[in-house]
């Protein structure tokens, strides 16, 4: 179920101390997502060691009002690998088939820090009634600071307010007067070459009352346009229509 009092997105007009309160909700989030983005990159070691599975068994996961249909292949937890009711799953696929793991691409499994090789995206159900693309004007525009920058593939990139809480990390946007712009926050490396599998994150609403964050190398950015459509187009296809 929604937290709707908390979720500062839902008032027409924020008060500044009401924005703060929820900057500083999101700004634990960005802490959490720094441990599971660091988790990401060590993933492929672990990967290489135990846990794999090159089974596509369907599994039915269903997390509130919605169902998954998944194949074992794509679990990257071996507790999470089983059908029934769950909090949140998370998966790890190959880029940029959208493929689980297997024998012939086991390579690009093993190597997760190369960045680039392998998405991680985690299904849980919906907290906010707003995903990233709808907190761009209410929230994140508000702590945007100095110009906008060129990003890559077109992309706008924002320096954050450093009493934010966001550390080191930038807003990229795109496609910014469409209805559903493209948002995505990263922290960038300083050389390309540092690039891993997880600089980069966006949450996308999916299904009935799912949210889904992915996580990418910031060496897709170029990419972006494709990277959202895919991933969007690999839900819809996993997704129970049935009511």
């Amino acid at each position: 179920m929604r937290d709707d009092n908390s979720d500062a997105d839902e008032a027409p007009l924020l008060s500044t101390s009401f924005l703060w309160k929820v900057v500083g909700a999101l700004a634990a989030l960005s802490v959490a997502s720094l441990v599971l983005s660091y988790g990401a990159a060590r993933y492929g070691a672990w990967l290489a060691q135990d846990g794999r599975t090159d089974s596509e068994e369907r599994l039915a996961v269903t997390i509130g009002q919605d169902t998954l249909a998944l194949p074992a292949n794509m679990f990257r937890f071996p507790e999470q690998r089983k059908s029934g009711d769950a909090d949140q799953v998370d998966i790890v696929v190959a880029w940029p088939e959208m493929a689980g793991y297997s024998a012939a691409i086991a390579d690009r499994f093993n190597q997760a820090d190369d960045g680039g090789n392998l998405l991680f995206l985690q299904y849980s159900q919906s907290v906010m009634s707003r995903d990233m693309s709808g907190r761009l004007e209410p929230i994140y525009r508000r702590l945007f600071s100095g110009e906008p920058q060129p990003g890559p593939g077109g992309l706008s990139l924002h320096r954050l307010d450093p009493n934010a809480g966001y550390g080191a990390e930038v807003i990229l946007t795109g496609d910014e007067t469409s209805p559903m712009p493209f948002v995505t926050r990263c922290i960038l490396p300083q050389n390309a070459g540092d690039a891993t599998s997880s600089d980069c994150q966006r949450d996308i609403h999916v299904g009935r009352d799912l949210t889904l964050l992915y996580r990418f190398s910031s060496r897709l950015l170029p990419e972006w346009r494709n990277l959202d459509r895919a991933v969007r187009d690999f839900s819809d296809r996993r997704l129970d229509p049935s009511p």
